[in-house]
């Protein structure tokens, strides 16, 4: 979880190239909801990446709600890169 708060803080921290992405892929001008999808696809990978990577497994259902209700709990902080 340490792993996917720092990944959210950068994230964060880079809100101006999420948005630039979101433009460019996105025909929609408000694209709050497609920025979104595109921070928690990262924070996704991120989560599924580090569990192979550090456990040298798939993570497991139970650590995959744990991920859940992380990104749950940041939801606003991640919702506010729009």
């Amino acid at each position: 979880m340490k792993k996917i708060n720092e990944k959210i803080q950068e994230t964060i921290s880079n809100k101006h190239d999420v948005n630039q992405l979101a433009k460019a892929l996105s025909d929609i001008d408000d694209s709050k909801s497609f920025v979104l999808g595109l921070v928690v696809g990262r924070l996704y990978n991120a989560f599924y990446y580090q569990s192979k990577r550090i456990l040298n497994r798939n993570p497991t259902a139970f650590e995959f709600q744990e991920f859940l209700e992380l990104v749950k709990y940041r939801k606003s902080d991640l919702e506010n890169l729009w």
